[in-house]
């Protein structure tokens, strides 16, 4: 028995589910495992987030957060966070990519995602937002875009990127980014899409989303989160859903802002696929985990027409000097 396992034994143990089945559920892109536990007929995950690469404090934090304004996270019914352990409630196996494979509504499912955003942002920002949450505003986005000429571009091009092409790519993101920083803030979950996204059975409006994959929440712009949902590097949406739950969520905003938070939407789009392209390749490139360059032609799609709004003209312009189609894998 590792280390690792003899600790898990232990926090088990004083939890009370030391004598359960357990049953190892599919990881994810970080260092945390999951495993179900059964227990007679009482059900419980252990998320296992082994320190120093992981942290369970803002998972702890922001769940109970999110559940304190309606909305439905795992409870947590006992925590190590110094080990980083965690047993939480099971919300079963229906993720929104489930349902969706098997073939469930997928507008229904649209919908319900897209009215959890709108009712999070209806909220004011003082009460959505924990203090002390990290902002995700120019500085903390420009970092994470930059995966993209860190390595990506490595990859594909076979060389380092040169510093000078490096350099004009941070400039332009510090130059657009604060575009976005402009509008209003809220709560930003981050990775809002349909891996993290459960249905829940027997739960009645927004409460029957169930929301996993929080813990990296900061505060930042209303758009992110919806175009995580409707501009998804796992799975293709057809044009007239996007825009249908872009019209829907524009529906509760003023007629007077929806031309701000469309340039909104396509810059927050334009940084997460950076970010996400790079996060793939980096996975590749130093985690052993290829499988997830299958997405790549997706995610240059979905970057391709985000650079087609005028608040991205010169964004545009770099890609087309210094990533130019035949080093766009897939596309």
């Amino acid at each position: 028995m590792s280390p690792r396992d003899s600790l898990r034994t232990a926090f088990l143990h004083r939890a009370g589910w030391q004598d359960t089945t357990i049953v190892p559920i599919t990881g994810d892109a970080s260092f945390r495992r999951y495993f179900r536990l059964q227990r007679g007929g009482e059900l419980a995950v252990l998320m296992d987030a082994p320190p120093p690469q992981e942290d369970v404090r803002p998972f702890v934090r922001i769940a109970r957060h999110l559940a304190s304004l309606g909305f439905s996270t795992p409870r947590i019914f006992a925590e190590d966070v110094e080990h980083g352990f965690l047993l939480i409630e099971d919300f079963g196996d229906d993720t929104y990519t489930r349902v969706l494979d098997r073939g469930g509504d997928e507008r229904s499912l649209y919908r319900l995602a897209t009215d959890v955003l709108i009712e999070l942002h209806k909220l004011p920002a003082e009460r959505a937002v924990l203090p002390g949450v990290p902002l995700y505003e120019t500085e903390a986005m420009t970092q994470r875009a930059m995966l993209l000429a860190d390595w990506y571009l490595p990859m594909a091009s076979g060389q380092p990127t040169a510093p000078s092409v490096a350099e004009e790519f941070r400039t332009l993101w510090q130059r657009i980014l604060p575009l976005l920083d402009a509008g209003p803030r809220t709560l930003v979950l981050r990775d809002f899409h349909v891996d993290n996204l459960m249905l829940l059975p027997g739960r009645s409006g927004i409460a029957a989303c169930g929301l996993l994959d929080f813990q990296d929440a900061g505060r930042g712009a209303k758009a992110y989160d919806l175009v995580s949902l409707i501009e998804d590097a796992r799975r293709d949406i057809a044009p007239e859903l996007h825009q249908e739950m872009m019209n829907r969520y524009l529906a509760t905003v003023p007629a007077t802002d929806h031309a701000e938070f469309r340039a909104c939407c396509a810059i927050a789009a334009a940084q997460r696929h950076s970010r996400v392209i790079g996060v793939f390749a980096r996975l590749a490139k130093r985690d052993g985990k290829p499988h997830y360059l299958r997405h790549l032609s997706r995610l240059w799609r979905l970057m391709d027409r985000a650079l087609q709004h005028e608040a991205l003209a010169p964004l545009q312009d770099w890609f087309a000097r210094n990533v130019p189609a035949k080093l766009r894998s897939g596309s």
